[in-house]
């Protein structure tokens, strides 16, 4: 099995608690380079999990003719940036979820994966995870008729107003940070895009959306809602509930969650709780990546399907005013 050599542009929280120790842990991957806006970061980060290289400027690390593939984590308004960067520098790309702050943005970005003949791939890495690919197995199976109702749901505590989340100037808030997930979910699991989107917003002193629910109406009747917030007292809530014609598929997993994944498949008044083993998230899409660039293999996380959550998060944000 041939390795990537990736490279890390940024030493974001997301990079040193999720994504890179899950790198360290995948078949396919060695941790070649890491670059920082300081080399003293940098370097902690080489350090810290065995980087062959640091680097003190992105642009640096880009330079290197040995980074084949480029994980970027930076805050949402330089995604677009620094992946155009690195894709025309013929690095393949895997950046952190929302992938662009609007589907004109991600426009641009698939653009220049296709004019450098190089892969681009929204970090969205539950979308790697045995449970939503089963529980999609089981709507399509039929097994609980058409989806009537589906709701979706991510919601956390209230962060500090100095936090990156919470930040206009980054594209923070509760709808791109946390609802992102809940809508791709919806989206995922519907097959299809809505007729029409309806949201409605509560917004801090900063007019920063701290809570934010939408619902995605379609052709036939059918409702997904979502909803997603900074606003408990403590701790997650994660939701997923289908209503089906013929049943409903309920589960309490958290969105990149490991381990044994329960879900509840409910018909005619029976009720079967089946279980789903899943790996670390982040580890399954570094290495599915890696097989597109080695294998042929084509992303999980699809060009159309980027644009359709772009697309869809476009017509929410438009609603709440954001």
């Amino acid at each position: 099995m041939r390795k990537i050599n990736w490279g890390v542009l940024g030493t974001a929280d997301i990079a040193r608690g999720q994504t890179i120790p899950a790198m360290k842990t995948a078949d396919n991957c060695t941790l070649y380079a890491i670059a920082g806006r300081s080399l003293e970061k940098a370097q902690a980060f080489q350090r810290e999990f065995g980087f062959e290289k640091a680097y003190g400027s992105y642009e640096e690390l880009l330079n290197d003719p040995q980074v084949e593939a480029v994980y970027i984590p930076l805050p949402n308004d330089l995604h677009c940036a620094w992946s155009v960067r690195a894709l025309q520098a013929g690095k393949h790309v895997l950046c952190e979820k929302p992938l662009a702050v609007s589907k004109a943005q991600a426009e641009t970005m698939f653009r220049a994966a296709e004019e450098n003949g190089v892969f681009l791939m929204e970090a969205f890495a539950y979308l790697h995870s045995p449970i939503v690919s089963t529980v999609r197995a089981e709507i399509e199976a039929g097994t609980i008729g058409e989806i009537r109702y589906l709701e979706s749901a991510f919601l956390t505590g209230r962060r500090p107003d100095t936090d990156i989340r919470l930040r206009k100037e980054t594209f923070g808030g509760a709808m791109y940070d946390l609802g992102c997930y809940a809508m791709s979910m919806a989206l995922y699991l519907m097959g299809r895009d809505p007729e029409t989107v309806r949201a409605a917003a509560q917004f801090s002193e900063k007019k920063i959306d701290l809570y934010t629910t939408a619902l995605l109406l379609y052709e036939n009747g059918a409702v997904a809602k979502l909803d997603c917030g900074m606003l408990l007292p403590q701790g997650r809530r994660d939701r997923l509930h289908i209503y089906g014609t013929k049943g409903e598929i309920h589960s309490p997993v958290q969105f990149n969650q490991m381990g044994e994944i329960p879900y509840t498949v409910i018909r005619d008044d029976r009720a079967e709780t089946k279980t789903v083993t899943a790996l670390n998230n982040y580890r399954l899409e570094v290495e599915q990546l890696g097989r597109c660039i080695t294998d042929g293999e084509s992303p999980r996380v699809s060009k159309a399907f980027s644009l359709r959550c772009a697309g869809v998060m476009d017509q929410i944000l438009e609603q709440i005013g954001y």
